[in-house]
């Protein structure tokens, strides 16, 4: 039985210091929340915004959303405290910055595991550096505990001296690299944030290049990104209506025992009926989570 299919079109990251934001957050349609306890807190605002993360996800209100909580890197002075409060708190999923090899992945869960979290709560992967992009067949086999990959595009062009170009070509490379790892060891992976929040015609076009190039969502910075986003990796109703198509004319072939199925004069073949299904399987679940 294939597990049930959980979106990810929009990934929205909210400060962890900012109590008043989390609270916002449980009426944002977001398909999930990462509450930030890295990049978006300040040194000095560490320790609360740990208690405040761990507090929004035992509270609960967020419905369905899935919720993930990043963590400063362990090699930090905060990374040991969050892993111990994180996994108590029990979230669907603990972000983890700057994975750069196989055995930081086995550290990780092995941490998990001694501070306790459930065997629900997945390890969701940053991968932003150059060294981690070339390890990135490495890091996708060490575990399977990982579901996520997300791509941090922002210091994938600190580190190389990339420009966020409209078309992105500078980084294309990496984002090939991570996305044929992830695919190859069936992990998720998501597509870096847009930084001009009030670029809305740059924003959608790098959402559909995010969506031709394989990615299953996008991170977003800011609430007015989620409803472009989720417009943009949702099936469309015509594509919905042709795998629906697809999929009777394969079942009906079977039941008939015909070797060939052409829909609208296209030839079908097994993978485009498991393509049919993969989008049917998407537009249901959103519905789901629309209705929590």
């Amino acid at each position: 039985m294939s597990a049930p299919v959980r979106p990810r079109r929009s990934v929205l990251y909210m400060p962890g210091s900012n109590a008043r934001a989390l609270e916002k957050a449980k009426t944002i349609a977001a398909d999930a929340l990462i509450l930030d306890l890295e990049d978006a807190v300040s040194p000095d605002a560490k320790a609360t915004a740990r208690e405040q993360v761990c507090a929004a996800i035992t509270g609960g209100g967020y419905g369905k959303r899935e919720m993930i909580i990043r963590i400063n890197g362990l090699d930090t002075a905060w990374g040991k405290d969050d892993m111990e409060a994180v996994a108590k708190a029990g979230p669907d999923a603990i972000l983890v910055p700057k994975i750069n090899n196989g055995q930081m992945v086995k550290d990780l869960v092995a941490a998990m595991d001694a501070a306790g979290a459930p065997k629900t709560t997945a390890l969701w992967c940053m991968m932003e550096t150059p060294i981690g992009i070339l390890n990135a067949q490495e890091i996708a086999a060490a575990s399977d505990r990982q579901a996520v990959w997300v791509m941090g595009t922002n210091d994938i062009a600190k580190d190389t001296g990339a420009h966020h170009t409209p078309m992105r070509l500078p980084m294309i490379t990496a984002l090939g690299l991570c996305m044929l790892a992830a695919r190859a060891y069936g992990i998720q992976i998501l597509d870096g944030v847009y930084n001009d929040i009030k670029d809305d015609e740059g924003f959608r076009a790098t959402c559909v290049q995010g969506l031709e190039l394989g990615f299953d969502g996008k991170t977003l910075i800011h609430p007015s990104q989620v409803a472009p986003c989720n417009e943009t990796f949702s099936p469309t109703e015509a594509q919905l209506e042709t795998a629906a198509r697809i999929v009777a004319a394969f079942e009906e072939a079977e039941r008939e025992g015909k070797g060939v199925v052409t829909v609208d004069g296209r030839m079908i073949e097994n993978l485009h009926v498991e393509q049919a299904k993969k989008q049917l399987a998407l537009a249901e679940a959103v519905k789901e989570l629309a209705a929590a």
